[in-house]
């Protein structure tokens, strides 16, 4: 069964929703994977969202779902996520689910299926968005449900959203990755209200639980090149997970960060530890039975489960004590 899989690969079938067909990122995305077998459905959903599927499996050989999404794009941002001092803070489902493997990611919390779904109907998200700005500004995170930087070759969604942006100077939006596909960013202008927030892991941890993302050191060379362009870069040492030698490993991991990159351009650093819904993770460990990230005994505190205060704070204060050699505390966020 597994040498099956392999031998299919990512993409070899795109389910498309009848109603997905005339949008141009529905043709783009057929253009692009002209060999690929396509199927139509009439709701994504029904595909999607069935009960008894493996999620595990289906990564190994992720399919494509083009749909139109028929309810809201914008959604209020999570309490357990950072809105960096933002008002009217949200994040934008365009795409759910990811290319990358990370054990510990939520999504597979969320969803029975591993596949991805993308949205095509993106001038009505945009329509949406411009509804909400005529009323406030709005600080955004496109990149919630995904990694579309990842994504980019497939979707061109990060340049749809820059060209949106320059039109819109009351919305900043963050697009968080650990990919290291920068192409898309070698010929736009840095915008001011366009960030882009890497998160940072320590290299052991990378290599053994999140798997296909960039390595240490190619994060690291992203976050100097688009310094170097000009752009506002967010360092993210979150979700920070307890391994072991926690203290060495996470230490060593900010050290390299900041000595290797334009400290003084930095925008700002976020610093958490791992958190998630009581639901999700019972999801997560049936997933991943195996897993020893997940198998921690977490507690749970109003229907959340990471770590115990004590171990919370005994892991952040470590971390922002390196932290604060390097940069000035207004700019750590916790």
């Amino acid at each position: 069964m597994k040498s099956k899989l392999k031998l299919l690969g990512n993409f070899s079938h795109i389910y498309v929703e009848k109603n997905a067909y005339g949008y141009e990122l529905t043709d783009k995305i057929l253009e692009r994977f002209s060999k690929a077998k396509k199927i139509e459905i009439e709701d994504y959903k029904e595909f999607f969202s069935k009960s008894n599927q493996n999620f595990n499996i289906q990564k190994k050989s992720q399919k494509i779902i083009l749909a139109v999404k028929k309810d809201k794009f914008l959604y209020p941002g999570a309490k357990v996520c950072e809105s960096f001092g933002n008002e009217n803070f949200y994040y934008v489902s365009s795409v759910i689910n990811c290319i990358y493997d990370c054990e510990y990611c939520y999504l597979q919390g969320v969803y029975s299926s591993g596949n991805i779904v993308i949205f095509v109907n993106v001038d009505e998200m945009f329509e949406e968005i411009e509804n909400e700005l005529k009323k406030n500004s709005m600080y955004l995170c496109i990149s919630y449900d995904t990694d579309l930087l990842a994504l980019e070759g497939i979707t061109g969604l990060v340049k749809k959203w820059y060209e949106f942006i320059e039109s819109h100077r009351n919305l900043k939006i963050e697009l968080r990755t650990k990919s290291d596909n920068l192409k898309i960013f070698e010929n736009l202008k840095s915008k001011d209200n366009f960030i882009v927030a890497w998160t940072v892991s320590p290299e052991n941890f990378i290599n053994k639980y999140e798997k296909g993302t960039a390595s240490f050191s190619k994060r690291i060379e992203g976050i100097k090149k688009l310094q170097k362009l000009g752009w506002k870069v967010r360092i993210c040492f979150d979700p920070m997970i307890k391994i072991d030698d926690f203290e060495k490993n996470y230490e060593e991991m900010v050290r390299k960060t900041f000595e290797n990159i334009d400290v003084e351009n930095v925008l700002d650093i976020s610093i958490g530890t791992f958190r998630i819904s009581k639901e999700y993770l019972k999801r997560m460990r049936k997933n991943r039975p195996d897993s020893l990230v997940l198998a921690y005994p977490f507690q749970c505190e109003n229907g959340v489960y990471s770590y115990s205060s004590n171990e919370i704070k005994n892991m952040i204060e470590y971390v922002k004590k390196v932290c604060l050699e390097y940069v000035e505390k207004e700019k750590i966020f916790i």
